[in-house]
C-alpha cells in the first residue's frame, strides 16, 4: 500500500512553519498540511487512525479465505466489491502516512516529529498486515477464473489493470506467514536504517570559514563562481562525510544484505530484478539503456568536460569544479516570483491546462520552498492520495538550477494530479514513466528561456547548464546504477569496508567523468550522501530512462502539427494503468527498440555540438 512506499513524515501540528523572507528571494512559501489534517492530535486524525484500524480488521474478517468464491459472484459479494473496499482503505491509510511523512520531512531533527512518524508507521504496518492476505489470495486464484470475473463483473473489470499488474508479482510471492514476517520485520530492518540515514544526514553540519552549514547549503556552494569557495565547500563535505563514514558504511552494508536476503527468498535472479518488476520494465530494456549510455560517455561527458576545462582556463578540472558556473553565467539571484512566473509561462505556452494545474501549487500552498535546519535535503513531489492533492518540497536558493528543479517537481505534481482520477490503486506510475512529466517540464522551461535569449554569451551559459543537467541526469545516474550493481554484487561475498565502497565509487566516477576531471582525495566518500541508494535501491536509472524518453518525445513534439498535447495529457492521465509500450505507441516511440536510446542521447550530443559551434563563432 502507498503509505509503505512514499515519503512520509509527521508533526504534532500540521501548521506550516513561518514563511522565510529573503530580500533577494522574496517570500518563500511553506506547505499547508492542514489540507490533510489540522494536526496529529486533531479529532479528524485520531478518528481516521481508529477508523483505518477497525476497517482493516473488518475487511480481513469479511473477505479472508472467501476470495475464490467471490471471484464467481457479482455485486456485494463479488471481487469487485472487495476491491472497492480495499481501495478506500488504501486511500485513508495513505492520507495518514502522507501527513506523518510530510510533517517529519519538514523538520527531521524534531524528536516529536520522529516519534509521530515512527508510531504512525508502526500502526499502518500493523493494519497492512491484516490486509496482506488480499493480494496473496487473489494470486492463488486460477488465471482463467480471474479473467472470467473481470469479464462478467463490471466493477472487477474496472480494476483490470491493477489485477493484471498484480499477477506479475505472483512468481515471487512467498507463503502467507513468511510475507507477514517480512512486512512486520521491515519496521526494524530496512525502514529503521532508512530513518537512521535521514536523521543522521539532517544533523550533519559542514564547517566553512568558521560557519557550520547544513548539507543543502554546502552542496550549493559547489556552484559558486569563486574556485576557492568551491574548494572549501568540497573539503568540508569530504571531511564531515569521512568523520561519519562508519555509520554510512554500516547502513549501506545492512541494507544491501537485507535486500539480498529478500531477493534470495523471493527468487529474483538479478540484483536489480525487483526494481525492474516494480517499474514494470524489462531487464533487457534497462540493460540496453545502460549499455547505450556507457558507450556514449566519451561523446558526452568526456567531451563536454574537456571543453569546460578549457573555458575555465584549466588543463584539468578538480572534482569540485564539475558544476562550476561559466564566466558568462550571470550571478544574479532569481527571486521566487520570477521562478514561479518563468515555469508557469513555459507550461502555459505548451498547454494552458498544464499551467492552471501547476498554478494551484502556488496559490493553495502545496509547496514548501525555504531552506530550514532539519528540513529534508533535495527535492521531491509527494502524490499523497487521490482524495487530497500532491505536495512539492524544494530547497530554493535562487540559482538557475533551482528554477529547473522547481519545473521538474511541478511536472511530477501535474502528473500526479492528472493520474489521481484513476483512484488510489491505479494512479501510481512506475518510476521510469514517473520521471517523464518532470523531465518534460524541465525541457519546456529550458526551451522557453533559451528561445528568448539573444545574447551569445548568455546563450552559451544556458546551453552549458542544460548540458550539465542532462549529463547529471543521464551519465551520472547510470554511473550511480553501475556503482549500486558493484556494491550489491560485492556485498554477497561479505561485508564491505568504507575503503571498499570508496574504491567502487571512484572506479565508476572515473569511467563516467573522463580524463578532464581530476578525482583527488576526499571524493571517495561522496557516495555517502546519495539518498536513493538508501531509500530506493536501483531507482536511479529511472532518471536516465526519463531523460532519454523525453528527448525523443520532445523531438516528436517539435515536428507535430497538432494533437500532441492531447496525446501527452492522455499519457499522464493513464497513471499506472498501461505499460510503457502502450503509452509510447501513440507517439511512434518504442523503448524496446535498440536505437531508441541512441536517439535520446543524440539530443544531448546535439546541444554539445551547438556549444562547440558557439565557441568557435
Amino acid at each position: 500500500m502507498r503509505h509503505m512506499l512514499a515519503h512520509a513524515d509527521l508533526h504534532l501540528s500540521a501548521a506550516a512553519p513561518a514563511a522565510a523572507v529573503d530580500p533577494a528571494l522574496g517570500e518563500l512559501p511553506s506547505w499547508r498540511l492542514q489540507d490533510l489534517y489540522p494536526s496529529a492530535t486533531s479529532t479528524a486524525f485520531v478518528s481516521d487512525m481508529e477508523k483505518a484500524g477497525k476497517a482493516a480488521s473488518d475487511f480481513e474478517n469479511k473477505w479472508k479465505g472467501k476470495l475464490a468464491a467471490a471471484a464467481t459472484r457479482k455485486g456485494e459479494e463479488g471481487i469487485g466489491q472487495a476491491l472497492k473496499e480495499y481501495e478506500a482503505l488504501d486511500d485513508i491509510m495513505g492520507r495518514l502516512g502522507s501527513f506523518a511523512g510530510l510533517t517529519y520531512f519538514s523538520d527531521t531533527s524534531n524528536p516529536t516529529n520522529g516519534k509521530l512518524y515512527g508510531d504512525v508507521q508502526t500502526k499502518l504496518t500493523d493494519y497492512s498486515g491484516r490486509l496482506l492476505f488480499f493480494a496473496l489470495e487473489l494470486n492463488r486464484i486460477d488465471d482463467a477464473v480471474i479473467d472470467a470475473c473481470m469479464a462478467n463483473d463490471p466493477i472487477a473489470g474496472h480494476y483490470r489493470p491493477w489485477l493484471v499488474d498484480l499477477r506479475k508479482d505472483k512468481p515471487y510471492q512467498l507463503e502467507d506467514k513468511l510475507e507477514q514476517l517480512f512486512l512486520e520485520k521491515s519496521m526494524t530492518s530496512a525502514a529503521a536504517f532508512n530513518r537512521l540515514f535521514d536523521e543522521t544526514m539532517a544533523e550533519l553540519r559542514f564547517e566553512i570559514d568558521g560557519e557550520k552549514l547544513p548539507l543543502e547549503v554546502a552542496l550549493n556552494m559547489l556552484q559558486e563562481k569563486d574556485p576557492e569557495v568551491r574548494r572549501k565547500a568540497a573539503m568540508a563535505l569530504a571531511e564531515t562525510f569521512k568523520t561519519n563514514i562508519r555509520i554510512f558504511t554500516l547502513i549501506t552494508n545492512t541494507l544491501a544484505k537485507d535486500k539480498e536476503i529478500a531477493d534470495r527468498w523471493r527468487g529474483f535472479e538479478d540484483i536489480a530484478d525487483s526494481r525492474h518488476l516494480a517499474n514494470r520494465v524489462e531487464r533487457e530494456v534497462v540493460d540496453a539503456l545502460a549499455a547505450a549510455v556507457k558507450e556514449a560517455y566519451p561523446r558526452l561527458s568526456h567531451r563536454y568536460y574537456k571543453m569546460k576545462a578549457k573555458w575555465l582556463g584549466m588543463e584539468q578540472m578538480n572534482f569540485w569544479d564539475r558544476n562550476a558556473p561559466l564566466p558568462e553565467t550571470s550571478g544574479a539571484i532569481i527571486s521566487w516570483t520570477e521562478a514561479r512566473d518563468t515555469v508557469l509561462s513555459a507550461y502555459g505556452n505548451f498547454a494552458p491546462e498544464m499551467a492552471e494545474i501547476a498554478k494551484r501549487f502556488f496559490d493553495e500552498q502545496w509547496i514548501d520552498a525555504p531552506v530550514r535546519p532539519g528540513k529534508a535535503p533535495g527535492a521531491f513531489a509527494h502524490p499523497t492520495v487521490p482524495s487530497a492533492h500532491p505536495y512539492v518540497l524544494v530547497n530554493y536558493m535562487g540559482k538557475p538550477r533551482d528554477v529547473m528543479t522547481l519545473a521538474h517537481e511541478l511536472g511530477h505534481g501535474v502528473h500526479q494530479v492528472l493520474a489521481g482520477a484513476q483512484g488510489a490503486l491505479m494512479c501510481q506510475t512506475p518510476l521510469t514513466l514517473a520521471e517523464t512529466a518532470s523531465v518534460f517540464g524541465e525541457m519546456l522551461t529550458f526551451r522557453a528561456l533559451l528561445n528568448r535569449t539573444t545574447d551569445k554569451r548568455e546563450r552559451k551559459a544556458m546551453l552549458a547548464q542544460k548540458v550539465e543537467d542532462m549529463i547529471n541526469t543521464v551519465v551520472r545516474q547510470i554511473a550511480f546504477y553501475e556503482f549500486e550493481r558493484k556494491v550489491h554484487t560485492a556485498r554477497k561475498a561479505g561485508e564491505l569496508t568504507a575503503d571498499d565502497i570508496g574504491e567502487l565509487w571512484l572506479s565508476v566516477q572515473s569511467e563516467s567523468l573522463g580524463p578532464a576531471i581530476k578525482i583527488s582525495e576526499g571524493y571517495e566518500t561522496y557516495w555517502a550522501y546519495i539518498p536513493h541508494f538508501i531509500h530506493s535501491p536501483f531507482y536511479v536509472y529511472a532518471y536516465a530512462f526519463g531523460d532519454c524518453l523525453v528527448n525523443s518525445l520532445y523531438a516528436v513534439y517539435q515536428k507535430a502539427e497538432k494533437g500532441f498535447q492531447d496525446k501527452y495529457f492522455e499519457m499522464l492521465k493513464a497513471g499506472g494503468t498501461k505499460h510503457h509500450s502502450e503509452l509510447l505507441k501513440p507517439f511512434g516511440l518504442d523503448a524496446t527498440d535498440p536505437s531508441f536510446w541512441s536517439k535520446g542521447l543524440s539530443m544531448i550530443e546535439g546541444l554539445i555540438d551547438e556549444l562547440e559551434a558557439l565557441d568557435k563563432a
